[in-house]
């Protein structure tokens, strides 16, 4: 990415912000339609169904009131985990070996004995932002290790949302929600056609748009930042895209005081956001 910090990409119980109404409880009769619209959110029509795995990513789903969901497929001792956590499954329970669960999964998928089977997460834009305070937007950053890594930086970080591009970017499907350990369905991720465009209506609900590039003008921490801030960091090698950075109000860059000059996407967005909260004065 050519970032704040010249930075060279190596691959690598909190429920999502709600801005509007709370959607109703994601059982298996999925969410009615005029909950639908007070959400904000649309239904993915672009994939149907599939399995998300591993016991902290099918506990975040069940909290999750926005997530759709249709049967647990489980092995016994996974359920009984579980329930020692509190958790109460609203939807038909299969109760399988763990070898029979790999046969429902990605090769080599670390699964602890439990699958969900859920529909992707409603579709959100720039309008359910509308409240929010810190948003981070990922221009084509592709490495789902780096992606589930910066979901979980910004849940730590209580960011309102992660943006992803819909093309050049992790599907949000098992593998990510495997590598986020629960953290999609603790945030909001918006998944946007046109980056550019999307920096340009967030501007256009008061925030100041942000992006990491080594040529920026001052260092993050010598940045003016406002009460809405979006912050954009690019994708491995490339960077922010010239348009991306053209439609933001400024560019900044991460100085790095130590013999490493560069960090990788996910380290740079932890320490972004964390710079972020601090000139926000959001502690």
């Amino acid at each position: 990415m050519r970032s704040a910090v010249s930075l060279t990409f190596m691959s690598q119980n909190k429920r999502p912000k709600q801005f509007k109404d709370k959607p109703q409880a994601g059982h298996r009769g999925g969410i009615p339609p005029w909950k639908k619209k007070a959400m904000g959110g649309r239904p993915d029509t672009d994939d149907g169904p599939f399995f998300i795995y591993g016991l902290h990513t099918v506990e975040a789903a069940f909290a999750n009131p926005a997530r759709t969901r249709h049967k647990l497929v489980i092995s016994q001792n996974a359920l009984r985990r579980l329930e020692e956590r509190g958790v109460k499954p609203d939807v038909p329970i299969e109760i399988e070996t763990p070898r029979a669960i790999d046969k429902l999964l990605p090769k080599d998928a670390v699964h602890q004995g439990a699958a969900l089977f859920v529909d992707p997460l409603p579709h959100y834009g720039a309008e359910e932002l509308e409240r929010g305070k810190l948003v981070l937007a990922l221009d084509q950053v592709t490495d789902p290790h780096n992606v589930g890594a910066i979901l979980r930086s910004a849940v730590a970080l209580s960011a309102d949302a992660v943006v992803t591009t819909r093309r050049h970017a992790p599907e949000e499907g098992p593998v990510l929600a495997k590598t986020a350990s629960g953290a999609l369905d603790m945030i909001r991720h918006v998944r946007v056609p046109n980056m550019a465009r999307f920096v340009d209506e967030m501007r256009e609900q008061g925030y100041k748009a942000i992006a990491l590039d080594s040529e920026g003008p001052a260092s993050l921490e010598n940045t003016e930042f406002t009460e809405k801030t979006l912050l954009v960091l690019g994708s491995e090698g490339k960077g922010v895209r010239h348009g991306v950075r053209e439609a933001c109000d400024t560019l900044a860059r991460l100085d790095m005081p130590g013999e490493i000059k560069s960090l990788n996407v996910s380290n740079a967005a932890v320490l972004s956001l964390y710079v972020a909260r601090m000139k926000m004065g959001l502690g």
